[in-house]
């Protein structure tokens, strides 16, 4: 009963931040037509308004989010086009990344590090908690299995870590970068600040929501490595 418990926490944890995350977002979607400029539009005034003209802004179909390596801001079909609250408001969280690229944040340099490791290591981590079962049967020695599945589920955790860890570059970009930023180019209707915070909160959160999502891997292997 108390695993199914912990396992019920463990989805309210994972899915809860998400679906605020979300919710926000759409909610400020609406009208599609508040601002006179898209959030492409947005996102290279702001770039120029900075002198980062090198940095390129671009639609992507993988997520709102800065390339480091690239130089390049990247924005999905709904914020790159639309001229919404949210579209406006992302664009500049965004750009707060790419601010923080030019003046070698320290927190994003290690996050940009972090986020190139976890890949791989998530990997090995799913492959050794599926290897557990085989090295069991085949070594007879529960020792050894245990030992590859703290070793998965410590790699399957990883992305909740790293996010964690990295949460005040998120935080920064927004409210130390992206809010000032639309105050000082008067891009903002004086009347939505308070909901642009709210979004700029909801794109701090983002990631970590998202990597939260890797508990519910963690604990359904727990979970089937018990029987």
């Amino acid at each position: 009963m108390h695993i199914l418990v912990i396992l019920i926490a463990l989805l309210a944890l994972a899915i809860v931040p998400g679906l605020w995350v979300k919710r926000v977002m759409a909610r400020y979607h609406s009208p599609a037509d508040r601002y006179g400029h898209s959030g492409g539009e947005t996102a290279r005034k702001l770039l120029d308004s900075l002198s980062l003209g090198h940095v390129g802004v671009e639609v992507t179909e993988t997520g709102d989010h800065y390339d480091p390596l690239e130089k390049v801001v990247r924005l999905g079909q709904q914020n790159f086009e639309g001229k919404s609250l949210t579209a406006i408001t992302i664009a500049a969280h965004e750009v707060g990344h790419a601010l923080q690229d030019a003046q070698e944040f320290a927190p994003l340099k290690l996050r940009t590090r972090l986020v190139r490791w976890v890949g791989p290591v998530e990997k090995t981590g799913a492959a050794l908690m599926m290897a557990t079962p085989l090295i069991i049967g085949v070594t007879r020695l529960p020792v050894a299995g245990l030992l590859m599945a703290v070793g998965g589920l410590l790699t399957l955790g990883s992305a909740v870590v790293i996010h964690l860890l990295t949460l005040p570059t998120e935080l920064d970009a927004s409210f130390g970068r992206a809010m000032p930023l639309l105050k000082a180019q008067d891009v903002l209707y004086p009347a939505d600040e308070q909901h642009a915070r709210r979004l700029l909160r909801a794109a701090a959160l983002t990631y970590v929501a998202a990597s939260l999502m890797s508990l519910l891997n963690v604990a359904r292997w727990w979970a089937i490595l018990r029987r």
